[in-house]
């Protein structure tokens, strides 16, 4: 099995810093012209997989750009900022806006057939880490094509607060945290309320601008939004929320022992009864739980520690440490493409790019 683990891609430099300012166009315009590369390649791997699934997903790019514009006259009307910031990045990258609206609506328009289940988050008061930091820790799986564009994105935004965050190709970031001390870390939930709204990725980066955490509740759960993430929201004073929403309904799950843990399926009795394919989350469950049990071996634990809970193989190659790269089944390649710690205490991000049991942690700092 050692070999399979060798088989990740192996990054001998971290991944790119991006520092931007200015209005939400003009930062997008700064990501789009540093990251044209990347973000080309990000919407040419979109198209290709939308054409390789033709077939079951009964849409191709040209059907699902139609399908996208649908969803922006609500991202306009509640955050234009952030629809402008996708006309910077295209604009920067030399692409259609059409191409970068799609890229960013995805799971909306292919109604979340796209891999289907992603990504670890949990969280540790200062209660239960050794130096007495809150740290806020997150797998991000996704398909290995975009890999190659993961990036952190170190903004300062002329209305809004700076804020730290990784991101790839060509989606606004939402994965970070910012100069009011609050982190989101976002986890693919499959409800079947979804509508025609606000993208969920327009949501989460909304959050990232929030001054206070229940300010960033509300900007999850603001009205006519197309449906919606586990957003696992914490911050510097140890407060931790993880907040599970769909299209209309939501539910606020918190922390009695100091740590929170989320992975891609409903928690809340309530919000299960609007899951779709449940029965197909099973690597989820196990994921949850395996987490929850490394958590829990440790009364006190370091940055170490819960990087070591990233590189975990149970259950592999649908592990913590996702390694399922099955070239056969398009819409099941998916593998873990960055894993990031935030020590909200020191303002830190500490990121591997690729899978973490077989690459490095780089730091970056908030310079706010």
């Amino acid at each position: 099995m050692q070999n399979q683990f060798n088989n990740a891609p192996v990054h001998t430099a971290p991944p790119p810093l991006i520092e931007v300012s200015g209005s939400c166009y003009e930062m997008g315009r700064q990501i789009g012209e540093a990251a044209r590369e990347p973000i080309q390649k990000s919407v040419a791997s979109a198209r290709a997989l939308i054409a390789a699934t033709v077939d079951k997903l009964q849409l191709d790019w040209e059907q699902a750009k139609l399908q996208s514009r649908k969803y922006l006259p609500f991202a306009e009307e509640k955050y234009p900022q952030y629809v402008d910031e996708l006309r910077g990045i295209a604009a920067g990258a030399n692409l259609a806006f059409d191409d970068l609206v799609t890229l960013n609506v995805m799971e909306a328009v292919t109604m979340d057939a796209l891999h289907l289940t992603r990504c670890t988050s949990f969280a540790v008061s200062q209660e239960r880490s050794e130096n007495g930091h809150v740290y806020a820790a997150h797998n991000e799986d996704w398909t290995p094509d975009d890999e190659d564009g993961v990036m952190v994105i170190s903004a300062r935004p002329e209305k809004e607060p700076p804020f730290l965050a990784m991101t790839y190709g060509g989606l606004l970031s939402n994965v970070g945290f910012n100069a009011h001390g609050i982190a989101q870390l976002i986890n693919s939930v499959y409800p079947i309320d979804a509508r025609i709204g606000i993208p969920r990725l327009v949501v989460s980066r909304a959050v990232l601008a929030a001054k206070r955490i229940s300010g960033a509740m509300g900007r999850i759960l603001i009205d006519h939004r197309e449906a919606g993430y586990n957003h696992l929201l914490v911050h510097e004073s140890g407060e931790m929320y993880s907040v599970e929403a769909s299209a209309r309904k939501f539910e606020v799950l918190s922390t009695t022992d100091g740590t929170l843990t989320h992975t891609n399926h409903y928690l809340d009795p309530q919000m299960k009864l609007v899951e779709k394919n449940s029965y197909e989350l099973l690597s989820s469950r196990v994921r949850y739980f395996r987490a929850c049990r490394l958590l829990r071996q440790k009364e006190k634990h370091t940055l170490e520690s819960l990087q070591a809970i990233q590189k975990d193989h149970v259950n592999f190659p649908n592990s913590i440490c996702n390694h399922n790269m099955r070239e056969d089944h398009p819409l099941d390649c998916e593998k873990t493409i960055n894993a990031l710690v935030i020590d909200l205490t020191a303002r830190e991000m500490h990121l591997a790019w690729g899978n973490p049991c077989q690459n490095q942690y780089y730091t970056y700092r908030l310079n706010a």
